[in-house]
Parts: structure tokens; sequence; C-alpha cells
């Protein structure tokens, strides 16, 4: 399997990038799974309650082990948690579970997460792609031989080449029909479509550009799965911009942005039209929100009602927008600057590395950005990471410092109920506030594609994007 770079760390507790999270949930089990509408189903837990908006406890299936032969229990679930919150090993990672206030483990099937205050997203940050659960001891150096109880067992690393991984035979759950996988580090994505054409590797996933999938749909050695991804791409605004503080500023943008005509062209139709965060598959998703179709004339009227009249040139104002060196943002950029000229706005151009560009973005250092959500948007607890007055930087991802007391009251409501009904009730509203007032501009959710050789079978791409379809893909004989 060809991947673009090699994973950060193989420690479920440090790695965030994707392909760190997405071999590490080969390897390593998580406590629950999510189901296809992102709710929670049994992982290594087979049953949860909560007893109080402040206490989870969680029952472990018995006859789970690791890699090495070790029993797993609630010692290691425990371990796993509080090594991040005590400074054990060093990680982005604790921010998820700050709410954590101890962990018991009475007994070797049973944990309880006793918390500060309420925070119904601690389940989600328990599942796969969020964790996986490694042993008791586990320290800084853990990820040079990462042990785990997943469906493979990790042989071994070399950085900037490969990851090499095998199936373990003493999973609890079904085992792979592939025996070994070995991910190969190719950073060329032209690289990687000729490997694919000369049979000397099997299978990329979410590694190729539009263009060239559609091109080796052509190839009789090749197929290609594909079906709806959660990958959201939005721009986000810095809202104490003087400009765009103005939600019709903003609404306006989002009108004059043609995207079904710009999914079609950039993504050759491999992405469907965002009107939230959330993927319409999500339990909390709503579709009773304001669209935002393509409407110029919209635009214009709501940037002459919010007082921005053109100049004798026909330019209203000029606003930057800042990007990575990425091709395909950079098209993007460039389609929505000559859509933006046609509405009186003179959108500038700024492309930087990404490093450069990741830290203004992080630090709201910037009026409009581009980026992507791949997985976060999964979990409704990020309406209040991106969205909350609390999440200013450096405390959360409201990088654009969108500020709103009934969004934040909303947030709150949610994060305090266990009324499923008031949740859905909630992020219904967040959903309608957020599409009124555009603090972002939802895209598109990109497609899931896995290019593979014929000599793989039962493939089924993932909608988060993961590799977790290797655990069910068949060598064709």
């Amino acid at each position: 399997m060809l991947i673009e770079s090699s994973p950060a760390s193989l420690d479920p507790r440090v790695g965030t990038d994707a392909q760190a999270e997405h071999i590490d949930s080969l390897l390593f089990d998580a406590v629950v799974r999510r189901d296809a509408h992102f709710g929670l189903e049994p992982g290594l837990a087979v049953k949860w309650e909560q007893p109080d908006p402040k206490t989870w406890v969680f029952h472990l299936r018995s006859g789970v082990r690791f890699h090495d032969g070790r029993p797993l229990t609630s010692r290691d679930v425990k371990w796993t948690i509080d090594s991040m919150l005590n400074g054990t090993v060093t990680t982005v990672k604790t921010g998820s579970y700050t709410s954590v206030d101890h962990i018991d483990a009475p007994d070797a099937a049973t944990v309880i997460f006793h918390l500060k205050e309420p925070d119904p997203a601690l389940p989600w940050n328990l599942s796969e792609g969020a964790i996986g659960i490694v042993p008791y001891g586990s320290g800084r150096d853990f990820f040079r031989n990462p042990v785990g109880s997943g469906p493979f067992r990790f042989v071994s690393q070399e950085i900037d080449r490969d990851v090499v991984i095998e199936r373990a035979q003493s999973y609890w759950g079904g085992l792979p029909h592939i025996g070994r996988v070995v991910f190969e580090v190719v950073p060329d994505a032209t690289t990687r479509a000729l490997e694919l054409q000369k049979g000397s590797a099997d299978v990329a996933s979410n590694a190729l550009s539009a263009d060239m999938v559609y091109a080796l749909k052509r190839d009789p050695k090749l197929a290609v799965e594909e079906g709806p991804g959660t990958v959201l791409n939005y721009i986000v605004f810095n809202t104490h911009d003087a400009i765009l503080k103005d939600a019709r500023v903003r609404r306006a943008i989002a009108l004059a942005i043609n995207r079904p005509l710009m999914i079609h062209a950039l993504w050759r139709d491999e992405a469907r039209v965002a009107e939230s965060l959330l993927p319409p598959e999500h339990w909390a998703w709503t579709g009773e929100t304001d669209q935002h179709p393509y409407d110029p004339a919209a635009a214009n009227a709501l940037l002459d009602a919010a007082g921005y009249k053109r100049g004798a040139d026909g330019v209203r104002f000029h606003i930057a927008m800042k990007t990575s060196t990425d091709e395909t943002t950079r098209l993007m950029a460039a389609a929505i600057q000559q859509e933006m000229a046609a509405v009186g706005i003179a959108l500038d151009l700024r492309s930087f590395e990404f490093a450069t560009f990741y830290s203004d973005l992080t630090r709201g250092a910037f009026q409009m950005a581009p980026s992507r959500w791949i997985g976060g948007n999964e979990n409704p607890d990020i309406f209040r990471y991106t969205l909350a007055t609390s999440s200013f930087p450096p405390h959360g991802a409201n990088r654009g410092y969108y500020s709103n007391p009934e969004m934040d009251r909303l947030i709150a409501d949610a994060a305090a109920t266990q009324d499923h009904a008031q949740q859905l009730n909630d992020y219904r509203q967040i959903q309608q506030i957020a599409a009124r007032e555009m603090p972002a501009i939802d895209l598109w959710y990109l497609d899931s594609v896995v290019v593979h050789s014929r000599r793989l079978g039962n493939i089924h791409p993932s909608a988060s994007g993961t590799f977790d379809f290797l655990k069910d893909a068949v060598p064709e004989r």
C-alpha cells in the first residue's frame, strides 16, 4: 500500500497525522467504535452507562490480549489516559481529556471516568481514530515497538521508507484475510500512480489527485472504489476583521462561489456540496438550514446593503486569502479569486509553505483561509471546538474568533443534557445559526477513493478515509 509520508508516531496517544491514525486503527483497539451514522457501538467495551452527567462507566469484554500475550484490562485503559494527563507522554491529544478528574479501575473489566464537568464528547474521544489502548506502563519510547490488541501487529518501521504490519493470530475479532501489509512511503503523487500501473504496488487510499484517478479508471489491471466521504473542505473567516465582521459580507462571499462547478472541474465530481460541518450521514446533521446556492445577483445585493458600493474601477474592497502551496488548493483559490472579482471583491492570494500557513491559521493571523477537517467533524463536539467563545486559540480551533452568546448557550446545553432528543434540537439550532451567520463556508465533502490492483477484492472504502478496509480485503487467487 502506498502512503504519502511516514507516520509521525505509531504511539496512538501521540500520533495525530492521518498516516499515524489510520495505521494505529489497525494495530490498536479503542474502547468504542463508530457506526455508519457516527454513533457509538461496542469495541473493547461491550456496554457503558452514564449514571450522572459527570460519570461514565465502561464494561470491557473478556479474553482480549495484547500482541505480546498480556491480557488487556481496565488497568491498561486507565493508564492510556492517565499517561497523557500526568505528563508521561507529551501530546496535543491531552486537550481531549481535560474534563477528566480521575479514573477508577475497580476490577479488571470495569473502568469509571469521573469528570470535572459534563462532557458528552468523552465516548467519542475514546473511539477508534481518537485513541487506541496501550499496555500499562507504556512510556515515551513506546512508538519504537508499539504493542496493541488490534487485527494486525507491528513488525517494523523505517522512517521515510516503510511500515510493515502482519496479521495478529491472537486477535479476538475475525482475522484479516491479508497476512502482511507493507506501507511504502512515496511522497510524489505521480510516482504513486505509476507504481500502481506497473503492478509494483497494490493499493492507494485517497492518495491521488482526481485527474489521476480519472486516468487510472481506464487501466484494466486496476479498480477504483469510491463512496461518500466525510473530509470537509471549508474557508474560515476572521470575524474580528473590519470587513468580515459583517455576516452579510460573509454570506455574500458564500453565494458568489460556484461550488458545483468547482467540484466538477477540480474534483472530477468526487465530492458533494456541504452546508454543515457534520456529514449528512451523521445522527446530529440537519438539512433544515439556510442554503447557499451560486447566486451572484444575491451576493451583489448583500454587499450593496452592507454599504460596500463599487468604486470607479468596479472594486468594492480588497481582502486577502492565505493558502498553502498545495497545488489543488492554489487552483481552488484562483477560481474563487475570479468569482470574487465578478461581484466586486478584489481577492489577494498569498501562498506560504505549509508550516508557515498552518502556524498563521492556528493563531488567527489571516482574513480568509481555506482548510479541511479530517475526522474531527464526525464528532458533534466539533461545534464547541470551532464555534464556542471559550475555544479561541490557543484553547481550541475557533480560529476566526467568532462569538455568539446564543451559540455558546446551545453548545453548553448540548454538553450538559443526557436527553438525546434535546441534543438533537440543540445541534439543529447550532447548525442553523452557523448557516445564517457564516463564520466559515462549508464547501464540500470529498469522496473516499481507493485505487487498487484487481489482485485484491472485497474493498470497501471508509467514509472517514481510514485504512479499515484492509481488515476485510481478500487477496484474489
